[in-house]
């Protein structure tokens, strides 16, 4: 504890760059625990970046531990390109313009040219902005959907997806060599705009943005025919103005937002936790709809990389639909029409997260669609669609999906863009609409077309410095004692995404797993059922991914149910 009282006393003497943190370091003087729980490590960068609490120390978000990295991302460009740039965005986050401007001058001062989007905006687009100028490198200020305590740092590489795990191991290392108070180059923002180190990213590469967004229409007609009512949120966040304006260049006329979550505010006050798998969220927008009788409820999260969907069925009555089941019905309509107007490559391809609904490769198969399941983090989708780019075949690229609501058609960016997954649902739904169904009707009929699939996500969470312990002896339990049945259901293999290896119970050799190491457990049942356990790169949580199948609605909701409980006791 007396190293840690060291670092307090050095951040209370040294930390003046931003008066908060002081006066947040001289309310817990006295305060032990408050004070280990601010400096017990540094927060980690990986390759998601940095991502905490915004406040005072190293365990902390602020201009210091963000200034940190910057330097340290800077050395490593210096180091690995020549006259490297770089593409800067942020959200409406606390602090995150701040934090985008004091990074910006770090880099400016080290010699790295910068370009920065001179409003908030999407994720995607600072992907798309990467590749647009031709950057080395790309960061935004982020905390995706947590919140409003949360903000964070994610870097990119010259491809548009996040780094790889070797490009963020090789920056950390650089990271670790930087002084919080002493090592940091500095250079004031508005000079360094003067000399043309920061160059601002304007309207009209956003106009470019939607120009390719647009493109990934597959019934460009169809909107206007059917006359489509959507309430859209926002959510305080980036997806307002990129969103609205994809949508009326469509024709969907009638939007309607949700007011008192149009404008950006990173404090959120209508919804604490800005997640679209959250209920919660869609409420201002369901009394909204009791006036207006929309076909369709959407939501993007702060940074627009994610949305999700509320549909009235034929009752009236909303229903939410899970980034499995947008998921699945998105690529199903993608290839059905593809398939039917001829556009279809005999050589698509499409994508998910390995921990996403299985049903999705089911319908891949009917259309004869090369399917693949990459680990969790859209970085592998990214990669997988630059692969396809080097070898002349981005065309065959058909979509890829995480459960978690995040969704990519085309190859402008290469991370989750909820600007085209909103477009595309939209226009799917107008579709569907000509057809007299709405898209609770369309799950169903997949439902009933390829059996019903139960994906339940469980997170258990272990806060401070003793939830990480906790976090660790769980996965460590799992693999040195593994379970051989799960709720009456014999274990047919588990797979350690660690390890690269699979293990099969009735003795056969095991298999190699071909994909990057992982700190994740897949416990395969039989039937197809299945528990993947995951810990989060990005929160103090243990996920744990539910699979059930079944012949009804019903059996496969029980099943679940009773793996879900299954999942409670390894958390304990």
């Amino acid at each position: 504890m007396e190293n840690i009282k060291n670092l307090y006393n050095e951040w209370l003497e040294k930390a003046t760059g931003d008066p908060d943190l002081i006066e947040e370091l001289e309310s817990i003087k006295g305060n032990d625990d408050e004070i280990l729980d601010r400096f017990y490590r540094s927060l980690e960068f990986g390759t998601a970046g940095l991502r905490g609490v915004i406040g005072a120390g190293t365990n902390r978000m602020n201009i210091y531990t963000v200034g940190r990295a910057t330097q340290g991302l800077s050395d490593f460009l210096n180091k690995n390109y020549e006259n490297p740039s770089i593409a800067i965005g942020y959200d409406s986050r606390i602090k995150s313009e701040y934090f985008s401007r004091e990074a910006a001058g770090i880099l400016a001062a080290n010699g790295i040219k910068v370009y920065i989007y001179e409003e908030l905006e999407p994720t995607p687009c600072l992907s798309f902005a990467i590749r647009h100028f031709h950057t080395s490198s790309g960061i935004i200020l982020t905390a995706s959907h947590n919140p409003a305590k949360y903000n964070g740092y994610k870097c990119y590489n010259p491809q548009g997806y996040q780094m790889t795990d070797e490009e963020a191991a090789e920056t950390y290392e650089f990271i670790q060599k930087v002084d919080y108070f002493t090592g940091i180059k500095k250079m004031d923002f508005d000079e360094a705009v003067a000399q043309g180190k920061i160059e601002f990213i304007g309207q009209d590469v956003i106009e470019v943005f939607l120009d390719e967004v647009q493109k990934q229409c597959v019934n460009p007609e169809i909107v206007k025919q059917a006359n489509l009512k959507v309430i859209y949120s926002p959510l305080n966040g980036t997806g307002n103005k990129p969103v609205r304006k994809i949508l009326d260049r469509i024709g969907v006329k009638n939007v309607y937002v949700v007011p008192e979550q149009e404008n950006p505010d990173g404090n959120f006050p209508t919804c604490p936790f800005p997640n679209p798998e959250i209920k919660q969220v869609f409420e201002l927008g369901l009394e909204m709809n009791k006036n207006i009788g929309a076909d369709l409820l959407l939501a993007t999260d702060p940074d627009c990389d994610r949305v999700g969907i509320a549909v009235p069925d034929k009752t009236g009555e909303l229903v939410l639909m899970s980034g499995n089941e947008v998921g699945a019905m998105l690529l199903n309509y993608l290839l059905s029409q593809k398939q039917e107007k001829g556009t279809l490559s005999p050589s698509a391809i499409a994508v998910k997260s390995f921990v996403s609904t299985d049903l999705a490769e089911v319908i891949a198969k009917k259309y004869n669609c090369t399917f693949k399941n990459l680990l969790t983090g859209f970085k592998y989708i990214g990669e997988l669609i630059t692969e396809l780019e080097a070898q002349g075949r981005a065309d065959d690229f058909v979509m890829g999906f995480e459960e978690s609501y995040g969704y990519l058609a085309g190859t402008h960016a290469r991370d989750k863009d909820a600007v085209v997954a909103s477009m595309l649902i939209c226009e799917m739904a107008a579709y569907y609409k000509t057809k007299n169904m709405n898209l609770v009707d369309v799950m169903n009929s997949l439902y009933d077309e390829f059996g019903y699939y139960a994906n339940v996500v469980e997170s258990y969470t272990f806060e401070g410095a003793t939830g990480m312990e906790k976090m660790a002896s769980i996965m460590d339990g799992l693999r040195s004692d593994k379970p051989q049945e799960i709720a009456g259901f014999n274990v047919v293999s588990t797979a350690d995404y660690k390890t690269s290896v699979v293990e099969f119970a009735d003795g056969s050799p095991n298999e190699k797993i071909d994909l990057p190491k992982s700190n994740v457990l897949a416990f395969n049942l039989t039937d197809g059922n299945k528990i993947i356990v995951r810990p989060s790169g990005t929160e103090p949580k243990i996920k744990a991914y539910v699979t059930a199948v079944g012949d009804s609605r019903q059996s496969a909701n029980e099943l679940a149910k009773r793996l879900v409980e299954a999942a409670d006791e390894f958390m304990k």
